[in-house]
């Protein structure tokens, strides 16, 4: 047979194998579409935090169980630790920066991925009810120092000294020396995210802050960039960081774990990753800084991970409110 019949012949009879092999895959196909889908089942309500705030995740509980929101509830949440002038890392009480105010920051994201953020705002408790202001309210998606400030006074926050008599005198202390030398989940311990999921299987996210203690004046960590700091897909999950905010920042750290979730990683996998590309960048002097993650998907799954051990979730979860210490990537 010369080349051109062979290769004619050939040609024919593999137009008739893929016909077949068509036809054949139409039927299974159809058999296929007749088997029903089975659509994993959501474990909700839940809601999660960094670090140990029961009555954060108690309140937020609370008002997910009487009918509000995912949105309400990590609002709420979020400003039960605001409140608390003990915490001295978040709201009133906040360790100030190195000339002595204390500026927060914050944000807030719903179930239609609309955001709301406040950067260095200073005289105003609870920032994360701005930022969902700001969300609401206004055109914008950020409003930074006196243009924050100015917006909570005109829309009925108070203006009030959030500097305690106790951490002003852990402020007089510092400034003897005034070294910034950063202490892994003491000094690191500086953010309340919440995550939570609604009856009706609704995400959304908030994160506040009164940054690291003594920094530099006009500093801005991770915690109010929405993708850094705070992230939430209704779709497939949300996943909110706290630590060394430079580092999150630098690889859009809750972004990167709902991408890795949405690639099929569980929470767990997906906060892991996220620790590594940290990690193993180049010249990364990891070992001096602290960094977590938690993190939830669409079905109520939860994960948790951090660089250095001391790093903990806040989870609550089938009437049962628990602290759980995450992993973490050193194991000295």
């Amino acid at each position: 047979m010369k080349r051109r019949n062979f290769i004619k012949a050939t040609s024919l009879t593999g137009v008739g194998l893929a016909t077949g092999a068509t036809l054949s895959a139409c039927k299974d196909s159809e058999k296929e579409k007749a088997l029903p889908i089975k659509t994993p089942e959501v474990t909700a309500p839940l809601v999660i935090a960094t670090w140990n705030v029961k009555n954060a995740t108690q309140k937020a509980w609370e008002v997910i169980q009487t009918g509000g929101s995912a949105l309400d509830a990590v609002e709420q949440g979020c400003m039960v630790e605001e409140a608390d002038e003990t915490g001295q890392s978040v709201g009133k009480g906040g360790l100030p920066d190195r000339d002595g105010h204390v500026t927060l920051d914050a944000c807030i994201m719903d179930k239609h991925g609309n955001c709301g953020s406040v950067v260095f705002l200073e005289h105003v408790v609870h920032a994360v009810s701005v930022a969902r202001k700001v969300m609401e309210d206004t055109p914008h998606v950020m409003l930074a120092g006196k243009g924050a400030e100015q917006f909570a006074y005109e829309i009925g926050f108070p203006k009030e000294n959030l500097l305690t008599e106790a951490s002003k005198k852990a402020w007089e202390e510092w400034k003897v020396k005034s070294e910034y030398k950063p202490i892994i989940n003491i000094e690191n311990h500086d953010t309340i995210g919440m995550l939570a999921i609604d009856k009706n299987g609704d995400l959304s996210g908030a994160c506040t802050t009164s940054g690291l203690a003594y920094k530099m004046h006009g500093r801005v960590g991770d915690s109010p960039i929405i993708g850094s700091g705070l992230f939430v897909d209704n779709e497939i999950g949300a996943c909110v960081a706290t630590g060394l905010g430079e580092e999150v920042v630098k690889t859009v750290g809750s972004f990167l774990v709902v991408e890795l979730m949405r690639q099929g990683k569980s929470p767990q996998e997906a906060c892991e990753e996220a620790i590594r590309r940290i990690v193993s960048k180049p010249n990364s002097n990891f070992k001096d800084f602290q960094v977590g993650y938690i993190a939830v998907n669409k079905q109520g799954e939860t994960g948790s991970y951090a660089i250095h051990k001391g790093f903990s979730m806040t989870k609550f979860q089938k009437d049962r409110n628990e602290n759980l210490e995450a992993t973490h990537y050193i194991n000295e």
